[in-house]
């Protein structure tokens, strides 16, 4: 396994490999590494001659400060995971060399996906999110691209970016990776104190039944239901459910048998946000 942390060292590794058609798959993270991030890479690992997982806190996409700050950091435990799974390529640029020292996002317009859901919640989010990938990009040249489905708006943001900007990049979406509790893995997840880890599955059980609830009850009998039900948990404060288009992403009050809907939600246990969504 090779650590990288200069630009100019792995654009010049990755073009070479790409000479010799190399398939590179890229797998983006943030680090704080969990068994999802590593089903990532360990698809990216079938489809693919060399694989390139990133480790980057990307200070854009953050629009609290404090977030930002408290997100966890675990590089030297990062290292030895993807070690252990024959990760090919790690690159883990500095923050001044990827934004050469001017730490502001480009600004986007993805159709207007970008303004739901996490976009209303998060100013900014999606510029920060689009800046670093297409940057990224542009520096591994990716044959595949692999992103889990947690965040589902950031996969169709991403698709969105690759085919605005005609990038010859297939982007993958994976599915969620689940606590044995039903818990979304996340690296937030190792700021949750034990109580709240014991109380955070409770947001996946509200969206299994949603999910049966889907069929036979109206979208604004669910939203009630869904609010009163966290109204009522003492540890749990809901920020947004929604229920939505999966291709437009927007939000839905009614239902169209044609549509392909999916239940998005985000919660916060005390000042860490959690996020999950179902396909309905």
């Amino acid at each position: 396994m090779k650590v990288i942390t200069e630009i100019e060292e792995i654009y010049t590794k990755i073009t070479s490999l790409k000479s010799s058609n190399k398939k590179i798959g890229l797998v983006p993270t943030m680090g704080a590494l969990h068994q999802g991030h590593l089903s990532l890479i360990e698809e990216a690992k079938i489809y693919n001659d060399i694989v390139v997982v990133s480790i980057f806190v990307n200070p854009t996409q953050f629009d609290k400060k404090e977030d930002l700050v408290n997100y966890p950091k675990t590089l030297e435990n990062d290292l030895v995971l993807l070690e252990k799974i024959n990760c090919d390529i790690v690159f883990t640029p500095r923050a001044e060399s990827i934004y050469n020292d001017k730490i502001i996002s480009e600004k986007f317009n993805f159709d207007g996906i970008e303004n739901e859901m996490e976009g209303k919640h998060r100013s900014g989010h999606f510029d920060g999110v689009g800046t670093i990938v297409k940057k990224f990009f542009e520096i591994t040249q990716p044959t595949n691209a692999y992103f889990g489905e947690k965040d589902f708006q950031q996969l169709q943001v991403i698709k969105k970016l690759t085919e605005q900007n005609k990038l010859p990049i297939n982007i993958i979406g994976c599915p969620i990776y689940r606590e044995k509790n039903g818990l979304a893995m996340s690296s937030r997840n190792q700021r949750l104190t034990q109580e709240q880890k014991d109380a955070a599955p409770f947001i996946y059980k509200v969206l299994k039944d949603v999910q049966l609830k889907f069929s036979s009850n109206s979208i604004s009998e669910i939203n009630n239901w869904v609010t009163e039900t966290f109204k009522q948990h003492s540890l749990l404060k809901l920020e947004y459910f929604e229920i939505a288009d999966e291709a437009t992403l927007i939000s839905s009050d009614k239902k169209t048998p044609s549509i392909k809907y999916r239940a998005f939600i985000a919660v916060f246990a005390d000042s860490i946000r959690l996020i999950d969504n179902i396909s309905l």
